[in-house]
């Protein structure tokens, strides 16, 4: 008998993969994907423990369902992700609905998990760190499967130790996938479609260094730029400390390179940057982003930047704030600190007001805002290169896209089009998108 489930995803792109990952699974014992909890037989939360907001959030979610359990006792609740490989059996003792825990590195082991929760009737948790050498064997690898687009795992875990960050803790070390593989798995997503890939990685400019014989991260990039098929490359997350002179240098030679890079500088006062642990000063960082624009002038720069750090000064948040005017980075996603338990600056004292940060907090992003307003509107009146990804959310006949800088366009177009580059003249900027129209008969002149 078909069983059916329910996956709700927290956090960023690797819990997205992650996720992907969960529904392969499943599919593979006879689950199927449904909207809504109520419909399902199992649900699972997908979780991540970053950000304190997100854990809370967790949290709150997890209680929606517990009525559900009550009026179902044959449901199964699940959690995955960062606050399960955090909380682990602990989260079992404080929610006694759930059945199941599973940590970062325990995702093959679902199947096995749920097959002892429904057989044996037992809750079981799991959120043992594998071997370096057992991870190779389990990085997620996903087949085409009509997309335009598609994350690729290159590289796992983190061994930065920023103060401020739960990440090493609950993904564990740095470990490299081999190049060999990578290579094999883009070229046949190529095969089956793919046309744009996002190399993924908590720190993907440190791959390969701590892997004996392998190659760098600049020498894979290449490398994916040889694959036929593959029309552009993305890569998240980028350390400024790792950001070396020959990845910048790729920027400026590889076309299929999108001019879009992710640097998260988190703070812009050297003192803060320090005790946050992050490996690099102001003036390095602003280095890197002259040397980014030098190579490549059209590059437009995303940022992470965290404010009220324990310590943090008015002078040290006018560095933060004369920073940001100087880069004038497309967008932001700026966050109020908040401590994670485990870390090192859980134990540093905070100096600031909650009033007083959040006033911080607003004055950097109308900062940001005028900036982003800027950037984007001055795109309308232009025809960029457009990669059509599907039918847009916004109806009406509408496809989407995005440009090489990751912004979303509407258009009206034909479903053919998904899957090619074209051009398209932007008409309007929104905060999160833009609008655009086609431009037939240039897309006529190309095919």
């Amino acid at each position: 008998m078909t069983k059916f489930f329910y996956l709700e995803t927290f956090g960023c792109q690797m819990n997205v993969v992650d996720s992907e990952q969960i529904v392969d699974l499943l599919g593979r014992v006879g689950y199927v994907q449904v909207e809504t909890p109520e419909q399902a037989d199992l649900i699972l939360l997908n979780t991540c423990s970053v950000r304190d907001k997100a854990e809370r959030k967790v949290y709150g979610h997890l209680g929606r369902f517990k009525p559900l359990k009550e009026q179902r006792p044959d449901l199964i609740i699940g959690v995955g992700g960062c606050v399960a490989q955090q909380e682990g059996e602990r989260l079992l003792d404080k929610l006694r609905f759930v059945d199941l825990v599973f940590g970062t590195h325990n995702i093959h082991r679902l199947p096995e998990m749920l097959a002892g929760v429904t057989g044996e009737k037992q809750r079981r948790f799991e959120t043992e760190f594998l071997d370096a050498e057992t991870r190779r064997l389990l990085f997620p690898e996903r087949k085409a499967d009509d997309a335009v687009t598609r994350f690729v795992t290159v590289m796992q875990g983190c061994d930065n130790f920023c103060s401020y960050c739960i990440v090493p803790h609950v993904r564990g070390r740095e470990i490299s996938r081999p190049s060999g593989d990578i290579l094999a798995e883009i070229r046949d997503l190529a095969a089956g479609g793919v046309r744009e890939v996002t190399l993924l990685g908590q720190n993907v400019n440190s791959y390969g260094l701590r892997e004996a014989g392998e190659i760098s991260f600049s020498q894979l990039l290449r490398a994916v730029h040889e694959i036929e098929g593959i029309e552009r490359i993305r890569f998240t997350t980028s350390h400024p400390k790792d950001l070396s002179e020959e990845l910048i240098a790729c920027f400026g030679e590889m076309p299929k390179l999108v001019k879009h890079l992710h640097l998260p500088v988190q703070c812009g006062a050297d003192p803060i940057l320090a005790a946050m642990n992050r490996g690099y000063t102001r003036a390095q960082y602003l280095e890197k982003v002259a040397r980014l624009k030098d190579v490549c002038p059209d590059i437009r720069l995303t940022s992470d930047l965290i404010v009220g750090f324990p310590g943090e000064t008015e002078e040290d948040f006018g560095e933060t704030l004369a920073l940001v005017a100087q880069v004038e980075y497309a967008d932001i996603y700026s966050f109020l600190y908040s401590p994670r338990s485990g870390t090192a600056a859980a134990e540093l004292e905070e100096n600031l007001d909650p009033k007083d940060k959040q006033a911080r907090f607003d004055r950097l992003l109308a900062l940001q805002q005028d900036i982003s307003a800027r950037i984007w509107q001055s795109d309308v009146g232009r025809v960029l290169p457009v990669l059509v990804e599907g039918v847009s959310r916004q109806g009406g006949g509408q496809l989407f896209g995005r440009t090489t800088w990751n912004r979303i366009v509407n258009f009206t177009g034909s479903p053919d089009l998904v899957g090619r580059i074209v051009p398209v003249r932007i008409t309007a900027s929104f905060k999160n998108s833009q609008a655009g129209e086609l431009e037939a008969d240039e897309v006529r002149a190309a095919s």
